[in-house]
């Protein structure tokens, strides 16, 4: 009470503007963000408007122009709920593609736009399963030079740590090691 009886007036309205608008749009900017996201940017504040009204909300066209404005430029805080774990992240990104539902494969692009990290990392998580799965050792330096290059950290140093001893992770790659190999070296040490 006593903040309102002692301050100004030109000074309280500006406050109460910027306040009370975030607290009125938060529960629809999960929505108001996936439709900006699909959309790539390219929807109009009044048809995002009327959407979220028709879901219930009762702020003012001006807040929802401010937040797409925001969205635009690049500085509109992501929406908690809105962020899947990482360890979700991970899973789409390691599985096969043509096992991702519809919605998974749109989550994913949303968040690959939201961070580009993500989708470097994706490309080389990607590359390096396909290695794996089909056994192919010869490639392997060559992602291994583009890891390191222009990765994010954890894979630019993991892949420092496959450098380090690139001949057997190849020959674990070409199926040239088994555990026969392995019972054999030890067997065969003085």
């Amino acid at each position: 009470m006593r903040r309102f009886r002692d301050t100004d007036l030109d000074q309280l309205l500006p406050s109460a503007r910027d306040r009370r608008p975030n607290g009125v749009l938060e529960p629809f900017k999960a929505y108001f963000n996936a439709r900006f996201t699909e959309a790539q940017g390219q929807v109009s504040g009044t048809r995002l408007f009327l959407e979220i009204r028709e879901r219930g909300y009762l702020g003012s066209r001006q807040v929802v122009r401010k937040h797409l404005a925001a969205l635009r430029a690049g500085t509109a805080e992501p929406v908690r709920a809105d962020i899947p774990s990482p360890r979700k992240i991970t899973s789409w990104i390691m599985r096969p593609r043509d096992t991702l539902t519809e919605s998974q494969e749109e989550r994913l692009l949303q968040i690959r736009l939201a961070c580009p990290d993500i989708t470097r990392a994706r490309d080389l998580a990607r590359a390096f399963a396909d290695l794996v799965r089909h056994q192919r050792g010869y490639p392997l330096p060559q992602w291994i030079r583009q890891a390191e290059q222009d990765a994010p950290k954890p894979m630019s140093g993991f892949a420092g740590f496959l450098r380090r001893d690139l001949d057997a992770v190849t020959a674990g790659l070409n199926g040239r090691a088994s555990f026969e190999l392995l019972r054999t070296r030890i067997l065969t040490q003085p």
